[in-house]
């Protein structure tokens, strides 16, 4: 084992003191800038991260690793252009054979040797953030700016976040222990026992089309601290922000003399079916996806030798009974209707509103006008060139783009999709939010999920109707967010204690620059574990502590 080791965690042992501080405190922290700023990043990071990305495309990507079976290209920038990048064809065999071989290994690595690789890693991820931009940005379809941040630094916070956590479970238990018991007569039985945290195994890690390391790293990071190798198998769509993050850390295992098949890359071509494939094998032990509810299902099910976490889908809700700051909410709905096209697990699905209006501090506001203000709202972002492109962002995928076209059919549209053209790349696919009206009555409609720019303004009897409507869809179908807006405290409290029994994370009243889209690293868990929208939450004592058993070994002295 090399000697240069210990010295890693020494180089970013303020990174990790600061982020167990934030775990456990909660308060804000981020410990890699988040404004892709000259002054923070250095005057030629922007042009180096640009000519970095463009350097990949077209060719294949320089990765090596175990059993390729080929190349294979599956990239579309939804702004218009293939991306070209070649990658090797997984073959499952191989890249289980090879990720056992490094767990045999990787396992015995020193708790603070595997939190220090971790560290390193970040820390070259976040000096990539340009780089990795672009890449984010032309396989989810996310604004420059928004994958910069998502993907970028707010992703390595995220992955800091597991890493710390993780080091924290573990060493918050002795490591080794002098037991002593009283007898009568003589001495005391004495025994020297020792505590090991042992990793579960392979790790699999299905990346998602939208948000590829956002979603993916707290599991890489808290698979590596525990001591789990890590196969990370991307969205065809959108592998290359993981091709460059396998790559990295593959870089500094080799570096620090351990095997880089402590992590690898499976890509595939759409007709593989490798995620079901290597999910069911009996040598993986971990896996974490993000995606449809129907594979996360089967997942559930069929993945039963596994630890598996799952991000789905589900009916984010928002209840509306009143307000002191009418535009304010408005603006702030808006916007989270049209961050990155809807195309958020955040992002809010049914818009609860009484029949009697809403009582606000520009007067009495009925269903409908209510209704309309919220569309013209919406309509005001998408009609702003500016805001076109920092917001909205492009369409993923053909099932989102399908989806908002046949919007017609689920109601009474209140605000048509329209498809402008994208000022900066004339190929995007891009359509701008729907809002359709609906009854409570409209029940299939609204109670299951339509990923995407689509959402629905729900007349309701009242907003007692309202709160027992949004408990009864998130505890069948789940969500990742909710919402509601009310002057009165005991509507607050009573949807509180709705969400509370939904298991699902509320928020109350935001008006300002903060969106019920967004979850803040070291504050904000992601998702709840408590609903049928996802097994887990980022970053959650659970998540990391499935992933290790404490394995002990005592001896008398």
């Amino acid at each position: 084992m090399s000697k240069s080791h210990p010295d890693l965690l020494e180089r970013h042992r303020t990174t990790l003191d600061d982020a167990v501080a934030a775990v456990r405190g909660r308060y804000h922290h981020s410990a890699f800038p988040e404004s892709p700023s000259r002054s923070v990043y250095g005057e030629d990071a922007a042009a180096r991260g640009r000519a970095a990305f463009e350097a990949l495309l077209d060719r294949d990507f320089p990765l090596s690793g175990p059993g390729g079976r080929g190349r294979v290209a599956t990239e579309r920038s939804p702004y218009g252009p293939e991306l070209g990048v070649g990658y090797p064809r997984a073959d499952p065999d191989a890249l289980l054979a090879a990720s056992r071989r490094a767990l045999a290994s990787w396992r015995r690595v020193p708790l603070d040797v595997r939190t220090g690789v971790c560290l390193e890693i970040l820390d070259r991820l976040n000096r990539r953030s340009f780089e990795m931009a672009h890449a984010v940005q032309h396989t989810t379809g996310q604004s420059f700016v928004m994958a910069f941040q998502a993907g970028g630094p707010h992703a390595q916070d995220r992955g800091l976040e597991a890493v710390a956590l993780a080091h924290d479970l573990i060493t918050h238990y002795a490591g080794e222990s002098r037991w002593e018991k009283p007898r009568r007569r003589g001495g005391p039985i004495t025994m020297a026992k020792r505590y090991t945290a042992r990793g579960r195994g392979v790790g699999l890690i299905i990346g998602c089309n939208t948000f590829p390391t956002w979603n993916s790293y707290p599991a890489l990071f808290a698979n590596l601290v525990t001591g789990n190798t890590s196969i990370v198998k991307p969205h065809p769509g959108a592998v290359l922000p993981l091709a460059i993050t396998v790559s990295v850390a593959r870089d500094v295992l080799t570096e620090q003399g351990l095997d880089p098949d402590v992590v690898l890359l499976a890509a595939e071509a759409p007709e593989d079916r490798l995620a079901a494939d290597l999910a069911t094998r009996p040598e993986t032990r971990l896996v974490d996806f993000t995606g449809s509810t129907e594979f996360g299902d089967w997942l559930e099910e069929n993945a039963r030798q596994a630890f598996v976490s799952t991000e789905k889908a589900g009916t984010n809700t928002v209840v509306v009974d009143s307000t002191d700051a009418y535009r304010p909410m408005l603006a702030n709905l808006a916007h989270s209707l049209a961050l990155y096209s809807g195309q958020m697990c955040t992002t809010p699905q049914n818009v609860y509103i009484p029949a009697g209006g809403v009582t606000t501090d520009e007067g009495h506001r009925s269903a409908d006008g209510f209704a309309a203000d919220l569309a013209a709202a919406v309509s005001e972002i998408a009609a702003d060139p500016a805001r076109l492109v920092g917001v909205l962002g492009a369409v993923v995928n053909d099932g989102v783009r399908e989806r908002v076209d046949a919007v017609a059919d689920l109601g009474e549209v209140l605000l048509a999709p329209t498809a402008p053209e994208h000022p900066e790349f004339p190929g995007a696919v891009v359509r701008t939010p729907a809002l359709v009206r609906l009854s409570a009555r409209d029940r299939d409609v609204y109670g299951r999920e339509h990923f995407g720019p689509v959402s629905f303004v729900i007349t309701t009897a009242d907003t007692d109707e309202s709160l027992r409507l949004f408990g009864e869809t998130v505890a069948e179908r789940g969500a990742i967010t909710a919402s509601v807006y009310s002057t009165m405290e005991d509507v607050l409290e009573r949807a509180e204690e709705t969400a509370l029994e939904a298991g699902v994370n509320l928020s109350a009243n935001l008006t300002g620059e903060v969106f019920v889209n967004q979850s803040a690293a070291f504050s904000d868990f992601h998702g709840s574990g408590a609903n049928p929208a996802a097994t887990s939450s980022l970053t959650d004592p659970r998540f990391v502590a499935g992933r290790f058993d404490f394995v002990q070994a005592r001896k008398h002295v």
